[in-house]
């Protein structure tokens, strides 16, 4: 009998433990699921980007993810959410998810902000409004935050600039931001990025030739819109310019009158277009204008600072029309010059 009885004991002792190893099992299997199984399904992509704004509440992470139908599970990420307190350290920015992450890797990403950088640069822009407009295009500032801030003189002026030059600011590069920057933070870095490029070996150059850091980027800004690719004529062309300033003469640069019009398809200036009224005609205007007309690359501002040291004072552009340029010391040189270039705009019925 009391074999029997110990023999029953040791039945349900083995029964319960089977139950706590199934149940335990079972529990094991399904948090190792909401951990480390795949809960990412992107249909195919190999990623996808989210954005999440700032301000944003863990509701709008579920919501967001939701909206580009990235959980297989939502209720495996929101309990793995939870434990890791993610729920209350929300980190805006834009993110990439990648197919088949895990709820564990996926949290961990949004958790440490571990963002997807943006690539933005500024080449080929003529304007501060083309400026705030790709700025705006690419970050979660909106344009017209960074229009109020890029037009209070009372804000640039912690920069050492004003509306009119505030371009001399910018560097032509490509940077990368975060999608969350701010427009105190994006002012923040150009700033940081213009202190590295005017080294000390820039500065003393532009001291040495009396001009100041401004006044060598609007310099630079003409050259390069009189030559954008030639880097040796584009210190022929700044050696010539500077000569006109030394002799107190117009710079008679028909770029800056392009500028003043706001019209950069203008093939072929009037004489009645040049002589519209505005700070920026260098035909009305002796001197700099009151700022650059582009965003000068480095190397147009590197012309400048190494400018070629001549005694031209006229150019013309070439009749092939090929960007190059004849340059002369004389006004009966120019002059034959310029109708070679009048002469191929005629037969090109360019007007």
């Amino acid at each position: 009998m009391a074999k029997q009885k110990k023999s029953f004991l040791k039945k349900i002792i083995i029964a319960a433990l089977l139950i706590i190893l199934i149940v335990g099992g079972a529990g094991g299997y399904y948090a190792y699921k909401t951990i480390y199984q795949s809960n990412v399904h992107l249909g195919g992509k190999k990623s996808e980007i989210i954005y999440i704004p700032t301000g944003s509440t863990f509701d709008d992470v579920i919501r967001i993810l939701g909206e580009n139908n990235i959980l297989k599970d939502r209720t495996t990420f929101e309990l793995l959410a939870e434990k890791k307190k993610y729920k209350n350290a929300i980190k805006p920015g834009k993110y990439r998810i990648l197919a088949k992450m895990s709820n564990n890797a996926l949290v961990n990403l949004l958790r440490a902000g571990i963002q997807e950088p943006i690539k933005i640069n500024f080449n080929g822009l003529h304007t501060v409004d083309e400026l705030v407009a790709r700025v705006g295009r690419r970050l979660e500032a909106d344009s017209l935050s960074l229009r109020q801030a890029i037009s209070d003189n009372g804000f640039l002026s912690k920069y050492g600039f004003n509306t009119s030059n505030i371009q001399a600011l910018f560097i032509p590069n490509t940077y990368e931001f975060y999608w969350n920057t701010s427009v105190d933070e994006f002012f923040e870095r150009m700033a940081r990025e213009y202190k590295v490029f005017w080294d000390s070996s820039r500065k003393n150059k532009a001291s040495s030739m009396g001009l100041s850091q401004t006044e060598i980027a609007t310099l630079a800004s003409i050259v390069q819109a009189e030559q954008c690719c030639d880097s040796d004529e584009k210190k022929i062309i700044a050696g010539l310019y500077l000569n006109r300033l030394q002799d107190k003469m117009p710079l008679q640069s028909d770029p800056t009158v392009i500028f003043a019009l706001g019209d950069f398809s203008i093939q072929r200036l009037s004489y009645e277009q040049t002589r519209v009224e505005s700070p920026y005609n260098t035909y009305v205007n002796t001197g700099l204008p009151p700022g650059p007309i582009g965003f000068a690359q480095q190397s147009s501002i590197d012309a400048v600072l190494n400018h070629d040291k001549n005694e031209y004072i006229y150019m013309c552009a070439k009749e092939d029309l090929s960007g190059k340029h004849y340059f002369a010391k004389t006004y009966d040189q120019h002059c034959i010059y310029a109708k070679k270039y009048r002469d191929a705009l005629n037969s090109r019925n360019i007007h």
